[in-house]
């Protein structure tokens, strides 16, 4: 699955290395394909228990964000607006946008490959 593939070599870039996936019970995610890119990138796949919400938290809250601040906190006049709308939230989410949780900065301000220098990794 080249999504895979593809996302794996976007974090290598930034010096993360996947060692493992923990998806949800979706039919892509039990796929033969799936399984076989996990396999051979080397990445070991889990999945959440069914009807345990405690499990996916981060994803949960990452949901309600994008829900508040993306989907429903704009104006879109078409679903294609909203859509080209979402890679430049998806931006503002990961490279400017304060977390609480970690410390009130951005995620990507924590990868160890971009501590010191941001602004040659920023895309």
């Amino acid at each position: 699955m080249q999504f895979l593939r593809d996302a794996v070599a976007y974090y290598n870039r930034l010096g993360v290395t996947i060692k493992r996936v923990l998806t949800d019970n979706g039919p892509a995610f039990r796929s033969k394909p799936f399984r076989q890119a996990c396999q051979q990138l080397g990445i070991a796949h889990k999945f959440t228990r069914a009807y345990r919400p405690q499990t996916n938290g981060k994803a949960e809250r990452f949901i309600q964000s994008a829900l508040r601040e993306w989907a429903y906190g704009w104006t879109y006049q078409t679903s294609e607006q909203r859509r080209q709308a979402l890679h430049s939230w998806q931006h503002h989410y990961n490279w400017h946008r304060p977390h609480h949780g970690i410390g009130r900065v951005a995620p990507m301000s924590q990868l160890p490959v971009l501590r010191n220098n941001l602004l040659t990794a920023h895309t």
